[in-house]
């Protein structure tokens, strides 16, 4: 299996799907370095399977568009997104690699309503010049804004001899047995041959910042989010209603009021869900947020770590980068053994992992064995087996929103009860439960899968037009 790093789990960006936007941004990134001193005049892109079918909610059309222009999901100001596609829609232009081509969103981005048989998530490129093709690649958005060009190995130019190679939960476990490191040790040795320790240090600063500043701004932004179902924001009402309407200039000072907030068990299980759904009402607005392990549950891991952070006893960024580097750890063994592509595994891949990671990460923190890191993360996983996912317009709004405020719940509880628990009782391991989730993903009705052909997204009785 290639080395994962944590930091390949952990990616800053836009969202708000990382299968159907950050993965097709970045083929379209991919493809425009492709056409470096090539000539051309035209370019088209071609969607299937459930990059068509759930793609306009997705913003996949937006997404490849900004990657043909070379923006980079890390950094472009999100405030200028619409005005971009706007101006590109308005002058039928496209300026790739510095050449303005004529260029029409409405009749050179192609949804097939259909899926080709390498991968539900699949778009291709055409370039060409007075009629004749240039250059013409196929990616697949294998999910988590992981992409694979056909015909290329996955992470192809990775060269990394890893002093402790996991691909199981086992791996890990034999690690700790070995050598008397807990979880987050093993893993930052091994996250040392990706990058020196400054430049760890600061990838997970960064991190961390851009969680704490997502869930910011979702707690002081109201409205409706985009889309035609008019689901209307709710994190702001839930923070007013807990810091009693209080303003802050900027996410440590509101952090630090949230701390000395009431701490009983009915506020910070409403923080919790806060902290949650503030992440994903930003995600579906396309604002910045980290994919953890994929956009659709990016609030899992930011509620749980602030409620670490918030109300337990913690050192700081010491602690977070335990938490970062236990729960980064989880997800890459489902990476590797099973999927984080809901095109493929349902949502049991996506908020099911992230609550496993997430689970795993606290337990970590709060001072549990390797075992029983393992242990949370199972418990987690276990209690998210089969479901479905289903995207009702195609948006990532509802069930998605409201998921992750569940999963981040389910990620205590299934802390707390390892930490309470003997590994050794256990009559289910990590291992199984990740083989189980993938058997599960396999047998799956392909319309449970990012379609909105079935489920919550069928039984709507008004479907909005997007």
């Amino acid at each position: 299996m290639e080395p994962l790093s944590i930091f390949d789990i952990y990616k800053i960006g836009v969202g708000p799907s990382s299968s159907h936007t950050l993965g097709p941004w970045k083929a379209a990134l991919r493809f425009k370095d492709d056409l470096s001193g090539k000539t051309f005049d035209k370019i088209e892109i071609h969607l299937y399977g459930s990059l068509s079918k759930t793609g306009k909610g997705h913003a996949t059309g937006k997404a490849v568009q900004l990657g043909l222009l070379g923006l980079e999901p890390e950094t472009i100001s999100v405030e200028t997104i619409e005005i971009t596609i706007n101006q590109i829609r308005d002058t039928k232009q496209l300026n790739v690699n510095g050449k303005l081509i004529v260029f029409d969103p409405a009749t050179d981005i192609h949804f097939h309503n259909y899926a080709l048989p390498d991968h539900p998530n699949t778009l291709s490129f055409k370039a060409e010049e007075k009629g004749m093709v240039i250059l013409e690649d196929t990616y697949l958005s294998v999910g988590g804004g992981f992409i694979l060009k056909v015909g290329e190995p996955e992470l192809k130019d990775r060269k990394v001899n890893l002093p402790f190679p996991i691909n199981s939960g086992l791996d890990l476990d034999n690690h700790c047995k070995n050598t008397g490191l807990g979880v987050s040790a093993i893993v930052l040795e091994n996250e040392l041959h990706f990058r020196d320790r400054q430049g760890i240090d600061q990838a997970t600063s960064e991190i961390f910042n851009t969680m704490l500043n997502s869930v910011f701004r979702g707690c002081y932004t109201e409205g409706v989010l985009p889309g035609g179902l008019n689901v209307k924001r709710r994190a702001k009402g839930i923070n007013q209603k807990l810091l009693s309407g209080a303003t802050f200039q900027d996410a440590d000072e509101w952090l630090e009021a949230v701390k000395k907030s009431s701490n009983d068990f009915d506020s910070i299980n409403r923080w919790i869900s806060c902290f949650a759904l503030a992440v994903n009402e930003e995600n579906a607005a396309m604002g910045r947020i980290v994919t953890s392990p994929t956009n659709g549950a990016a609030g899992v891991i930011p509620a749980v770590l602030l409620y670490y952070y918030c109300f337990c006893k913690n050192k700081g960024m010491s602690d977070i980068q335990k938490f970062l580097f236990a729960s980064g750890e989880i997800g890459c063994i489902f990476k590797k053994n099973a999927t984080i592509s809901a095109a493929v595994g349902g949502c049991q891949a996506e908020i099911g992992v992230s609550s496993a990671m997430a689970a795993g990460g606290l337990t970590e923190v709060l001072g549990g064995t390797d075992k029983q890191v393992l242990m949370a993360a199972e418990i987690a996983m276990e209690h998210h087996l089969g479901m479905t996912c289903d995207p009702v317009g195609g948006l990532v709004q509802i069930p998605c929103i409201e998921r992750n405020a569940m999963g981040a719940i389910k990620a205590i509880t299934a802390s707390n009860l390892a930490l309470s628990g003997n590994p050794a009782d256990a009559v289910i391991i990590f291992d199984t439960v990740v083989k189980t989730m993938w058997d599960t993903a396999q047998e799956m009705n392909v319309k449970y899968k990012e379609t909105s052909e079935g489920g919550l997204a069928f039984n709507l009785p008004v479907m909005p037009n997007c």
